[in-house]
């Protein structure tokens, strides 16, 4: 069954999303609209379009850390019951982001004094891992990222802009979930690193997640592309 037939993970119907600018005295900024968008389990949707056609924002209405002004976002993992994320109660949303939807950002936000080990554990320990397995297997995944052992005891706030994002990448993809979504993950990394989170994402695909993302570089765009999508499409507002 190909991609286009199979159920999505996630679908957007009619969404717009707009920003109340009140230090303006509440004009409105209208960043996307009419955006209808489906991706399915082993699909990589990449986002296309400069600075400021809201790309970003897209992610963070599929995240749920923004409200869409209209329209319907419909998460249903694989064998699960469809959540409206803009009907949905701030427990599902907390579990939502726990168990369904990874999400690397750009930044990394943790707890200060945490090691960079347990921040990528954490998850796992999360799911029900021991904290021994756990641990074994965020190690695992610092060394392909080429995290140094000595820093692995050390708070991540310590580390460099490119180890910082290589821990959030870790931390963000070592639990498989149906879907991913990637906010320029290789901005601050070097060509071996890029070409290790190249695989990591094909490996997330091969097994079925849902992956939507964006990069700053079209070659890492294109290694990983199963579709790409113009956000010149979804019409925003003078």
């Amino acid at each position: 069954m190909t991609a286009a037939m199979t159920a999505p993970v996630i679908e957007l119907q009619a969404v717009s999303k707009r920003f109340t600018l009140h230090h303006q005295h509440g004009a409105q900024l209208q960043v996307l609209q009419d955006v209808n968008l489906r991706v399915a389990p082993g699909e990589c949707v990449v986002l296309d379009g400069p600075s400021g056609q809201g790309k970003s924002t897209l992610l963070k209405l599929i995240y749920a850390n923004y409200l869409a002004s209209g329209g319907r976002i419909l998460l249903t993992p694989p064998g699960g019951a469809a959540l409206d994320l803009g009907q949905a109660e701030p427990r599902a949303l907390v579990q939502m982001r726990r168990d369904t939807v990874g999400y690397v950002s750009q930044f990394l936000r943790v707890i200060p004094r945490v090691s960079a080990l347990d921040v990528v554990a954490e998850p796992l320990m999360d799911a029900g891992h021991s904290q021994e397995d756990a641990r074994a297997e965020a190690a695992r995944w610092l060394a392909r990222l080429r995290i140094p052992e000595h820093l692995w005891p050390l708070p991540p706030a310590t580390f460099s802009g490119g180890e910082q994002q290589r821990v959030n990448i870790a931390r963000n993809m070592i639990r498989p979930r149906p879907l991913l979504l990637l906010d320029e993950p290789t901005a601050s990394l070097d060509a071996a690193n890029t070409a290790t989170v190249i695989e990591l994402i094909r490996e997330a695909v091969a097994r079925g997640a849902a992956v939507i993302g964006i990069f700053h570089d079209r070659a890492v765009g294109d290694a990983v592309a199963t579709r790409r999508v113009d956000m010149s499409a979804f019409r925003r507002a003078a």
